[in-house]
This record gives C-alpha cells, sequence and structure tokens, in this order.
C-alpha cells in the first residue's frame, strides 16, 4: 500500500468577523444577480478566461480525490453546429411527446421549446463530462466514487468563476445526450454531465421574471 503523505495547510487564511462577513454577502451579491441567459452575443471572450475558469472547477472536491471530469471547450463554429443539430433533434422529441404533461407545463413560464440558436451564437460552449473510471500509471482501471455529486460539485465551482469573470451562461441538458460523446470524440468511460453555454449577454437579452427563495424557506437552524 502505497504510504500516506500530508503536507502542512499553509493556504488557509483566517480573516476578522467583520470581513468574513462583507466577503459572504459580496459573493452572495454577485451570484444573486446570475441569471440563465438564452440569448447570446458573438462577442469572443478574452483569452485566458475559459482557461482559468476551468482551472478553477478543477479545484473542487471530490470522491477520493479522483477528480472524475472533463471539459471540453468547444469555440469551432463547425462543431458547434454540429451540436445544435443534434441538440435539436433530442430536443423536438422532448417537445413533441416524450416529456409528460406536467414537466412542460413546469417549463412554460420559461418560455423554452426546441429551438436552440445560443447553441451556435455563443463564443464558447463546455461540455462537461463525468468519468466512471480512470486509469492508473500503469495502465490499470481505476474504479472513481461519488462521481455525479463530484462532477456537480466542479460544475458549481465553473459557473461561479464564469459569472464573476463577468460572463453570463446557461446549462443545458438535451436528453438524451450521447451524441456529445460521438461528436466530441470522447471514451466511452466519460458520460455527458451537461452543456454549459457561455458568452457575453446579447444587447436585447431578456429573462423571466423569477423571484428565488428566500433564506427561510430552503434552510433550517438547529
Amino acid at each position: 500500500m502505497e504510504e500516506r503523505r500530508f503536507i502542512p495547510l499553509d493556504s488557509w487564511t483566517e480573516r476578522p468577523p467583520d470581513e468574513m462577513r462583507h466577503r459572504a454577502l459580496e459573493f452572495y451579491e454577485l451570484m444573486n444577480r446570475r441569471r440563465s441567459v438564452r440569448q447570446y452575443s458573438d462577442r469572443p471572450i478574452p483569452d485566458g478566461v475559459i482557461e482559468d475558469c476551468l482551472r478553477t472547477a478543477g479545484t473542487a472536491p471530490s470522491g477520493a480525490h479522483k477528480q472524475p471530469w472533463h471539459f471540453v471547450a468547444v469555440r469551432d463554429p463547425g462543431v458547434k453546429r454540429k451540436i445544435r443539430l443534434a441538440a435539436e433533434e433530442e430536443e423536438r422529441a422532448f417537445y413533441g411527446g416524450r416529456a409528460p404533461d406536467d414537466w412542460l407545463e413546469a417549463l412554460e413560464p420559461l418560455g423554452t421549446d426546441e429551438r436552440k440558436p445560443f447553441l451556435e451564437t455563443a463564443p464558447c460552449l463546455i461540455a462537461v463530462f463525468a468519468r466512471s473510471f480512470g486509469r492508473g500509471p500503469d495502465g490499470e482501471r481505476e474504479k472513481h466514487y461519488y462521481v455525479q455529486e463530484s462532477v456537480g460539485i466542479a460544475t458549481g465551482f465553473l459557473i461561479a468563476a464564469l459569472h464573476g469573470a463577468g460572463l453570463a451562461t446557461l446549462t443545458h441538458t438535451p436528453s438524451p445526450m450521447g451524441f456529445l460523446g460521438e461528436l466530441l470524440g470522447r471514451p466511452k468511460e466519460e458520460r455527458p454531465f451537461l452543456l454549459l453555454v457561455t458568452g457575453f449577454p446579447a444587447a436585447d437579452a431578456r429573462v423571466p421574471d423569477l423571484s428565488r427563495s428566500p433564506l427561510a424557506r430552503i434552510s433550517t437552524f438547529i
């Protein structure tokens, strides 16, 4: 068995109580301005921004530190076009009978339908994949643990990083998503988790008039 290796925790910084509250409130206010955007400008994202946000996603905790994720940043117009066509084919089936009536009723206030032009217009699509297993130094198969939970946390980090950098995002989950692995040439041990659309909102972008649940509804203190 490999010997455990530990190092001193020298990356943690304690902050005064007032600063803690200020930073917590400031981050809440930043994230509370986040909205799912479906109308994008084709304006390019500055170099390095996506890379740094993906580095942030890679700092997320994961089961047994297996880091069971892979991110494919798609900027190529031809590939984005193929993704849109494949996604819209699945969405037509979804809205045309695959989805139960109660699901469609829940989506109605959001104004969504099978048309997904943002998949071509937005400058970057980030396909998030969950790796069910990995390979060790000798090529042996290594099981991954808490894969969905780990990838979900990393995706949350990524959304927060992109929003913090000044970009808009949309989590898009056409069902099924098997076409993503095929179009992007991913290995069989990776399953599509979601497609994250990102870029700058269009000048005339509009979002549903929604409100978020208050703290008392989403939390309990004992």
